[in-house]
């Protein structure tokens, strides 16, 4: 086995879970991450911790969501309550076919998603972690060989994590002091302003400890209270099967007014149409983990990818929020991601222009 593999994840239970002895932990496990999860079954036995695993399958969910006629039971307690016991949730991402779900109607997907929202809740009130084991089908999306593939994603994932949590730590200071943040690009028109008024920012480094659920991460992100302006997304993303393009987004008071895409506007439209809170802003998230430099079409490490800025439409994480106050919420939670790396972009809190054509201050 690839020592990669192994290093993948003991920096996944040490570093992200922090998993202790006598935890509970259930392993979802993808039907192309067969070798590292053994490779943490390894380490949560030797942690003394306790392992229940599931298996996940884009296939498996196709099948079923082809074949379901009639209205899904709503968080299923036989499901929620393993979620509501555990102490971690770790999922090894893996997909064999990056497009399997493509044929399922996006409504049944948009119904599935709304009937296990409380599902949802009690996996992310754990100490969850997600991850991505290279497979050949994420090789082929990325455009790249696989053995190409493998590096790139071991590069992400193995860094210095608390190097980086260092740097990161001032993009957090600069919003946490902050009011409003503006993005700007001549290119396509984009300006945008943000109220982050009153927001936590999460300095996500990899680890429950920083309130961080990726590995890899490497963005520091926000909770918006209010949104207006226009923002194009021009990094291509794969969303529910659907390849979208070039997004435009209106904001007016806080919402999508309207939107337009080059290429997926049917799904962005679903996605927009989902309920009330997916007409808003969740998030607010800006990519400094310089081992990703370049679009592979996984959200994991697209948006983290240093030199971008992305929004999710729907749900706001409870980390951004004050004490007892309810953010945005939805059955969805959907980024799209926009470059900064391009000459005559900037990125600016309170009038201070903190990022210029992808670059911090401080770089």
């Amino acid at each position: 086995m690839d020592q990669r593999i192994s290093d993948h994840a003991e920096t996944l239970v040490d570093w992200s879970a922090q998993i202790d002895s006598g935890d509970d932990v259930v392993l979802s496990v993808d039907e192309g991450a067969h070798d590292l999860a053994v490779a943490v079954a390894a380490k949560l036995g030797e942690r003394g911790a306790n392992l229940v695993s599931t298996y996940s399958s884009d296939e498996l969910t196709r099948a079923y969501l082809r074949a379901f006629d009639g209205e899904f039971e709503t968080d299923p307690v036989y499901e929620r309550d393993l979620y509501e016991q555990a102490d971690s949730v770790l999922a090894l991402r893996g997909t064999r076919n990056t497009a399997e779900t493509s044929d399922v109607p996006d409504d049944r997907q948009t119904a599935y998603a709304q009937a296990r929202q409380g599902i949802r809740e009690a996996r992310l009130d754990t100490d969850w972690v997600s991850t991505v084991h290279p497979t050949r089908a994420l090789a082929q999306q990325a455009g790249m060989s696989y053995e190409g593939y493998r590096d790139f994603v071991y590069d992400a994932t193995l860094r210095d994590w608390e190097s980086l949590a260092e740097e990161m730590a001032q993009l957090k200071d600069l919003f946490d002091a902050g009011s409003e943040v503006r993005i700007k690009k001549e290119s396509d028109a984009t300006d945008l302003t943000l109220d982050i008024e009153g927001r936590t920012a999460v300095n996500s480094a990899a680890s429950v400890a920083y309130d961080s659920h990726n590995l890899p991460s490497g963005e520091v992100f926000t909770a918006p209270a209010d949104t207006a302006g226009v923002i194009c997304f021009d990094v291509p993303m794969t969303i529910r099967g659907t390849r979208v393009r070039d997004a435009r987004l209106t904001f007016k008071d806080g919402v999508v007014v309207d939107w337009e895409a080059e290429s997926g506007e049917d799904v962005l439209t679903t996605i927009i149409e989902t309920d009330g809170g997916s007409r808003r802003l969740g998030e607010l998230g800006v990519g400094m983990n310089r081992g990703i430099d370049r679009v592979t079409d996984q959200i994991l490490f697209d948006e983290k990818m240093g030199g971008t800025v992305h929004c999710a439409l729907g749900r706001a994480y409870d980390a951004n929020l004050p004490e007892g106050e309810s953010g945005n919420d939805s059955a969805v939670h959907v980024d799209l991601i926009t470059d900064m790396r391009e000459a005559g972009t900037r990125l600016e809190i309170d009038g201070e222009v903190i990022q210029r054509d992808g670059l911090f201050q401080w770089e």
